[in-house]
């Protein structure tokens, strides 16, 4: 009987794995505390573990589940910044879930911004105490406005769909232009014509901070910037002083530079001592969700029928399709 160490542990995770598990039968141990080499004890006598996007496996993790006998690490997501990859691939293989909802992150990066532009999330408030005032909620249209979309991979381009679904011009731009009827331009013309910018590219040192001070210097006063990839694609600091000088009109998040201690977790009791996210979460003009981008039933079912399958697979027969290598050059965030 195969043994997982599930951790990072949420009730959909259980819900949608149990489904799916019944026509595996694997033997599955849940934990919600993240992965690293101090937790990692957690699997012993396990014969796999799955990981989050923000549990650490690095170098002492994967030594400590190494020594454990760990034979597979099976990342229940598709990004996989958070792994040492380099270091892994001499002592345990890595396999991840390489596409599971692209709609899903899409939809969601849309429902960001049309929230935080007509102020949808505020109305709300304001009639549950029968407040029907429409002082402050004015938006614009999105039909006729320049969206840049940086990174065209499945998410980027359902992205781009439901953007022309409004109306809206695109502009991309990757380092591997792939889509046709795209105009695919250099990362400083985006910068200078996009009315919106939203990043679906994967989080690799080239693209740590791509944006950061000198680009939103580059971007139109007013834009929009939206997040739903991975956190610190934008510089956080930045971020906030170019909402606070007024250069950027609105930020949607679905991630955070420093996520990984607070996200997916309830702080409402704490006190949260990150000041920038403190201070970004008290502007009117940002709206941050909990990286919720992939939560559909549909997305989870894949998730769960993807990492099992991997798992099984290379029980059976040392199959690896969905491993994660060095010389691998695209990633689907």
């Amino acid at each position: 009987m195969i043994t997982i160490s599930f951790y990072d542990t949420k009730p959909y995770d259980k819900k949608y794995f149990n489904i799916i598990n019944e026509q595996y039968g694997f033997t599955i141990n849940y934990f919600e505390t993240k992965l690293s080499a101090r937790t990692a004890k957690l699997a012993e006598g396990s014969d796999a573990v799955c990981a989050f996007v923000n549990d650490d496996v690095s170098a002492p993790t994967i030594d400590a589940l190494h020594k454990l006998g760990i034979k597979i690490i099976a990342m229940r997501c598709a990004g996989y910044n958070n792994v040492d990859i380099r270091y892994a691939q001499d002592k345990i293989p890595v396999v991840r879930v390489p596409a599971y909802s692209p709609h899903a992150v899409a939809e969601h990066a849309m429902a960001l911004l049309l929230t935080l532009n007509r102020r949808i999330h505020k109305a709300f408030l304001r009639t549950r105490d029968f407040n029907f005032s429409l002082n402050g909620l004015t938006g614009f249209d999105l039909y006729g406005k320049t969206v840049g979309v940086v990174g065209t991979g499945k998410i980027g381009s359902a992205f781009i769909d439901i953007c022309r679904g409004f109306g809206m011009k695109v502009l991309a731009y990757d380092v591997f232009p792939n889509l046709d009827g795209v105009e695919y331009v250099d990362m400083e013309t985006l910068l200078k014509r996009s009315d919106l910018i939203s990043l679906h590219c994967p989080l690799t040192p080239s693209t740590r901070h791509i944006i950061n001070a000198k680009s939103i210097d580059k971007m139109k006063k007013g834009v929009f910037i939206v997040n739903t990839s991975r956190g610190a694609l934008i510089d956080s600091e930045a971020l906030l002083y170019g909402l606070l000088n007024e250069k950027l009109g609105g930020a949607c998040l679905d991630v955070y530079e420093e996520e990984s201690d607070l996200f997916y977790e309830d702080n409402s009791a704490t006190i949260v001592k990150d000041d920038i996210l403190s201070r970004l979460i008290c502007l009117p003009n940002v709206i941050v969700t909990s990286h919720q981008g992939f939560l559909t039933g549909e997305a989870l079912t894949n998730i769960a029928s993807t990492t099992l399958e991997n798992i099984s697979e290379f029980f059976a027969d040392g199959s690896l399709d969905n491993q994660i290598l060095m010389n691998f050059s695209k990633n689907t965030v």
